[in-house]
């Protein structure tokens, strides 16, 4: 595999089209300038990984552009996906903030731009400028309530109705267009990890695609998805959905 390279390039914090979606947009032009000071940007080809699970802590890394899959790995070592970031993410802040170790792994699912942050440059924003902490702590709380919705939705929902929730979640996500009946877009997962993402086997999981198709909820070739109509996807998990 080859190593992630750093990319010469003129890009800075200050023109990053995806500074807006992420914590460091609360900083004033002197903590931006010493954000830039504090980052290496390297870009990782897909199976490239920008952190290992165990590593220790070195900053947070900021996703610039691609697709990148938070790993862990079980007890019988396989290698079970948690979730997907997107440009405007930041990875690894949870260790930062904690004192530890990465507790995940970050592997790049197609090319992807990655910025690390030093440890010692976090500190000081975090340090200086109170409204950042407080955006970190408000990612903190919202990943919390992802999680828990997600323990939700494994114990009260069928396999298919997971499956469902979780396309109509890539469907947001990477869909060209929504607007239009029929929806087409490519999956950006394998269908080992679509398994992983909704606590299953790849077995459960092809069985419950055939299925899905020959309902015609949906249509799969490769990776290549067409859902004729999205209301019927919503459908069949809407009503075993509870509060």
């Amino acid at each position: 595999m080859a190593a992630s390279k750093v990319r010469p390039h003129n890009l800075n914090c200050f023109t990053c089209q995806s500074r807006d979606r992420t914590e460091w947009c609360v900083l004033s032009e002197d903590e931006l300038e010493l954000l830039d000071r504090g980052r290496v940007t390297k870009e990782f080809m897909p199976g490239e990984v920008v952190f290992h699970e165990g590593d220790d802590c070195n900053g947070v890394y900021c996703l610039e552009s691609g697709l990148v899959g938070v790993r862990k790995t079980n007890a019988d070592g396989n290698s079970i996906l948690l979730h997907l970031d997107s440009p405007g993410d930041t990875m690894g802040y949870r260790a930062f903030l904690a004192g530890e170790e990465y507790q995940a792994s970050a592997e790049a699912l197609e090319p992807s731009r990655v910025c690390l942050i030093d440890a010692a440059t976090v500190r000081s924003l975090l340090a200086h400028n109170p409204a950042l902490g407080l955006r970190y702590l408000k990612r903190v709380s919202r990943n919390l309530g992802a999680a828990e919705e997600k323990i939700l939705h494994n114990a009260t929902l069928s396999v298919r109705a997971r499956f469902a929730h979780l396309l109509t979640v890539l469907v947001d996500r990477y869909a060209p267009s929504k607007e239009q009946n029929p929806i087409e877009f490519e999956l950006p997962l394998s269908r080992h990890d679509l398994a992983s993402m909704i606590g299953t086997t790849p077995e459960s999981m092809s069985r419950t695609i055939a299925k899905i198709e020959q309902d015609g909820i949906a249509i799969f070739s490769g990776r290549k998805v067409i859902i004729p109509e999205l209301n019927n996807l919503v459908q069949e998990f809407e009503p075993e959905h509870f509060v």
